[in-house]
């Protein structure tokens, strides 16, 4: 079956033979039905992938007091911040374990089967952390939904990208990414709706369970998508082509093998995978914190304001719903400009922007955020100036590889980061219980979750060290 009996009576396009239209015109002209469906499904691919991603943040630190904490004696706080760190290397090595897996089987397997298989994964597999007993079997459904959050981002990209057609490419995979913010904030509400129940109860659970829990039961529904994958989504005509062209010239789909016999997709890969590298260790090994941050800032306020129990747990988690519904608004603004300015700048020079904006950004909220107020300004610019990288990989990585090797290609640069990436929540929990607790002087660094997060923007170099030797894409079709 063709793609044009994909949705019925929607009519067959192929990205290559759809009207462009002219270069003056919106970036969306010539698209058809069958275009805006594929665009819809990888974003909200992407959206359940990022909301799920979102519920984790969230309920990481309230899982951690739960299931450390033993007959009635509370865990103890380094405890919770040592343990939450290590939560999340373990998910994120399940993150780049799953890309890597998964790259090579969207190669060969194809790009619209792969998708479903990777969100039924992590959809299920949320769904089992809500039942977790203790840190370990918490730790072990995280790893596994890593694998399948991992899996779906390559595999989506090279979908839009081979199924676009050539002016529309940017500006849809900018739109995709963009609309993960919508995911993130999805998140921020949860919580937020959460705390509010749990305000009015006065109480710390929610019919019998804690909120973190229903927050995993919720970020099970996605897998619900995996039927109108199936029902309506075909694959890519660039990639059928050549699966049929791989069966008589006998040229791999897919492989590591075939990405670094070539000296050209050899060198994308790995400066990729350290530009990759960047964003990633900036946002998980710091910027995702943002809302321990704010609980960690509030607890201070809220106490010396009398509140206590119940209703201080409420508070935070109510005040850490709002941080990451802030730092999502700005997200989304930054991504729906990263396409236009990569198309009118290039891509390198975006790269170089957002990576000097995110440091900078990132550093500040982390010295200067001391208020509620604080909130509502400092954290969509943070989340302005840290997402708007992700976008620019969205829309950068498909593009430096061939079609036989785009889904591998592309898994390998945002998820082999991952691994090095893992080690910044455990490098972050290390700086904050070990080497800057205690200091007492001056005083804002007696939070040692603000020096640590100022010491990790160090990450954001990594990406400007390695942009000179990376080649600009701008302008150019998709290589072959």
């Amino acid at each position: 079956m063709t793609q044009g009996t994909a949705m019925g009576d929607l009519p067959h396009f192929e990205s290559r033979g759809a009207s462009s239209g002219p270069d003056d015109g919106p970036w969306h002209e010539g698209m058809t039905r069958y275009h805006w469906f594929v665009l819809a499904v990888a974003a909200l691919g992407w959206l359940f992938d990022c909301l799920d991603q979102q519920l984790f943040n969230l309920a990481r630190k309230p899982a951690m007091e739960t299931l450390l904490s033993a007959a009635g004696t509370a865990a103890d706080p380094k405890d919770v911040s040592f343990y939450g760190g290590l939560a999340t290397c373990i998910f994120m090595a399940g993150w780049a374990t799953g890309g890597l897996i998964f790259g090579v089987v969207g190669d060969r397997l194809g790009r619209a089967k792969t998708m479903m298989i990777t969100i039924v994964i992590y959809s299920i597999c949320t769904g089992l952390s809500a039942l977790s007993r203790g840190f370990w079997d918490f730790a072990f459904y995280r790893f596994i939904t890593g694998l399948g959050v991992g899996g779906e981002f390559a595999v989506g990209v090279a979908l839009v990208a081979e199924v676009m057609p050539e002016r529309a490419r940017t500006h849809a995979l900018g739109l995709l990414q963009a609309l993960s913010a919508v995911g993130n904030f999805g998140a921020g509400a949860i919580g937020l709706a959460l705390a509010e129940m749990l305000l009015r109860a006065e109480s710390t659970k929610l019919a019998g369970w804690e909120p973190w829990r229903w927050k995993f039961v919720i970020g099970a529904l996605p897998a619900l998508l995996a039927l109108v994958i199936r029902a309506g989504l075909k694959e890519p005509e660039k990639w059928q082509e050549m699966k049929r062209q791989a069966a008589t010239t006998g040229v791999p789909l897919g492989g590591y093998g075939a990405l670094f016999a070539d000296p050209r997709w050899r060198k994308n890969a790995l400066l990729g995978m350290l530009l990759a590298c960047s964003g990633v260790i900036g946002l998980w090994g710091i910027g995702v914190f943002s809302t321990d941050l704010v609980r960690s800032v509030f607890t201070v306020t809220f106490k010396a304001e009398g509140l206590s129990g119940p209703e201080l747990e409420a508070r935070l988690q109510r005040w850490q719903a709002i941080a990451m519904m802030m730092t999502q608004v700005g997200a989304f603004v930054s991504m729906m400009l990263a396409a236009r300015i990569c198309q009118r700048f290039g891509r390198r020079t975006f790269f170089a922007a957002a990576l000097l904006s995110a440091l900078v950004a990132t550093a500040f909220v982390f010295r200067f955020l001391d208020d509620p107020s604080d909130i509502w300004w400092m954290l969509p610019i943070m989340g302005f100036c840290q997402l708007s990288l992700f976008a620019g990989y969205a829309i950068y990585f498909p593009e430096l590889f061939p079609t036989r090797l785009r889904s591998t290609g592309t898994s390998f640069c945002y998820n082999v980061g991952r691994f090095v990436a893992a080690s910044g929540p455990f490098l972050l929990g290390y700086l904050t219980s070990a080497v800057f607790a205690g200091i007492t002087s001056p005083a804002w660094m007696a939070q040692p979750m603000r020096p640590a997060g100022i010491a990790m923007c160090a990450a954001f170099l990594l990406g400007l060290a390695v942009l000179p030797f990376l080649p600009e894409t701008k302008g150019r079709p998709l290589p072959e």
